[in-house]
């Protein structure tokens, strides 16, 4: 699935060839380089770690791209984890204590933290303190350590299911939006260069626009038309390749897959074109609710072919002229 929101583990080196290691190199997202150029160039004045950061938005939108940047532009070592993978206060004990000065711990869905994990993480995050009960019951007792200078780069899909302490804790909160499509093709530009693939301009703005306006896919999309020219012995990828290539992944002319054109279709022949309720539309997808609101959502509400209401989720007319559905007022 080209908008899995997981990266695969087989292309996990290539992604990190392609991932920019500057923000010289970091295409897009303008607001927030402005920002944490900034943040990072007065914590180096002070000889300082840098502030905590949230980045939030929709995936494959370069969050943790960036965490990279910014350990990098720091000089400083780079952990990375995950809220889900925290399961304990153990386990943000032991990655904490081995950290060093200056270190820059990227925690993935932080919005999954465990409470009590959670809890932990306000006084290591504004004093530099770990809390540790030792023992039980009446005998127990209360141990604190002194941890390292240390800054959280934390991302997160879902910004509203953060708890306010958390929230209020980091001293940057950057939004990162799609991307626009000229964007994406000087993305795609520097992919094929690193890839060593020649794709001509027709066929560069096909993976564009079907790219969901979003970096992740567009590499993706990128190595699938990669993978074809070479089967195919083509040695530059023209707009007929990107065709075929698009047309095996069955993706249309709008980046839509066979799961977007599935929702919007069982709400239109099925619900009359809505408004249902997203659980209604996942279990009549078989898909998770929440792959739904933060994978295949997002990019339908942008395009105007879904919108939301408060009594649920409405196809609009677009909607049904992309399926060639009538639409009946």
């Amino acid at each position: 699935m080209i908008t899995s929101n997981k990266q695969d583990f087989k292309e996990e080196g290539t992604e990190t060839n392609l991932r920019p290691k500057s923000f010289d190199d970091y295409i897009g997202q303008k607001n927030a380089k402005k920002n944490l150029k900034v943040l990072i160039q007065a914590a180096k004045k002070r000889e300082e770690a840098i502030d905590h950061v949230l980045l939030f938005g929709p995936p494959g939108l370069g969050k943790t791209t960036l965490a990279h940047i910014i350990a990098n532009e720091m000089g400083a070592g780079l952990k990375i984890t995950s809220g889900p993978a925290i399961e304990r206060v153990g386990d943000l004990g032991s990655i904490l204590t081995n950290l060093n000065d200056g270190d820059v711990l990227f925690v993935d869905e932080i919005h999954r933290l465990n409470k009590t994990v959670e809890e932990v993480l306000y006084p290591a995050m504004e004093d530099g303190k770990l809390d540790i009960i030792l023992g039980k019951g009446p005998s127990a007792r209360t141990i604190q350590l002194d941890l390292p200078k240390f800054t959280i780069i934390g991302a997160t899909t879902r910004l509203g299911m953060l708890s306010a302490p958390l929230r209020n804790r980091f001293g940057a909160i950057l939004r990162l939006s799609f991307y626009d499509e000229e964007e994406i093709i000087q993305i795609i530009r520097r992919s094929a260069s690193i890839l060593k693939t020649e794709i001509d301009d027709l066929g560069c703005g096909m993976v564009a626009a079907c790219s969901r306006k979003t970096p992740r896919i567009a590499n993706r999309l990128l190595k699938r038309v990669r993978d074809f020219s070479e089967i195919s012995d083509v040695k530059i990828a023209d707009q007929e390749i990107v065709k075929k290539s698009l047309e095996m992944l069955e993706i249309d002319e709008l980046g839509l897959e066979p799961v977007d054109r599935e929702i919007l279709r069982i709400m239109i022949e099925k619900f009359g074109g809505g408004p249902v309720g997203v659980q209604t539309i996942a279990a009549a997808t078989s898909e998770e609710t929440q792959t739904i609101e933060d994978v295949y959502e997002p990019f339908l509400l942008q395009i105007g072919m879904l919108e939301r209401t408060p009594r649920g989720r409405k196809a609009t007319r677009r909607a049904y002229e992309h399926l060639s559905i009538p639409f009946l007022e």
